[in-house]
């Protein structure tokens, strides 16, 4: 007999969707900017759920739910994560800087620095995940307070959007978690 067992949805121990919606956040906000494919977004919703972030910040064209090629992957994420949609990204970047969030870029620039280096002055953290091709572009990269860039160790330059964005959540948190 193995000495692991898959377990079942109800031994893992998750929150209700009612204790979700009254726990305490970690200080991360995601903002999607030009996102194309409604599948990252639902991607993303559910990474943002997994790791328990402030919000979800919706820019430029990215599609908003209800979609049904969101709702399929975010299975139901998009319920449980506060979002909000301000088609201007200056605007919404600027707003993060006035609530007092430090806003990175997660992106592969000059000057960048990796995304494992984060510390307690980093909080509240907002990251900006951009177009699949494209990427951020120029202009809210000159709004950033700074840059993460993950590294990479093959021959392609760029990891999926929401793979990217899964990492970068993922150590978010993990940074604010052993920095108190």
């Amino acid at each position: 007999m193995s000495r692991f067992r898959q377990l079942a949805g109800d031994e893992m121990g998750r929150l209700s969707i009612e204790e979700y919606s009254g726990a305490r956040r970690h200080p991360v906000t995601l903002v999607l900017h030009n996102i194309r494919s409604m599948w990252n977004v639902g991607a993303m919703f559910r990474s943002a759920d997994a790791a328990g972030i402030e919000k979800i910040v919706i820019t430029g064209y990215t599609a908003t739910p209800p979609r049904k090629e969101i709702d399929k992957v975010a299975l139901g994420a998009q319920e449980t994560v506060a979002w909000e949609h301000c088609a201007d990204p200056v605007e919404a970047v600027m707003g993060l800087k006035r609530d007092g969030l430090r806003v990175f870029g997660l992106e592969i620039t000059e000057n960048s620095r990796p995304y494992d280096g984060l510390g307690s002055a980093d909080f509240p953290a907002a990251i900006i995940v951009g177009n699949e091709v494209e990427g951020i572009g120029d202009e809210l990269l000159s709004l950033c307070d700074g840059v993460l860039e993950i590294p990479q160790y093959g021959t392609k330059h760029s990891l999926n959007v929401a793979v990217a964005a899964g990492i970068a959540m993922f150590e978010c948190v993990r940074a604010f978690r052993a920095n108190g």
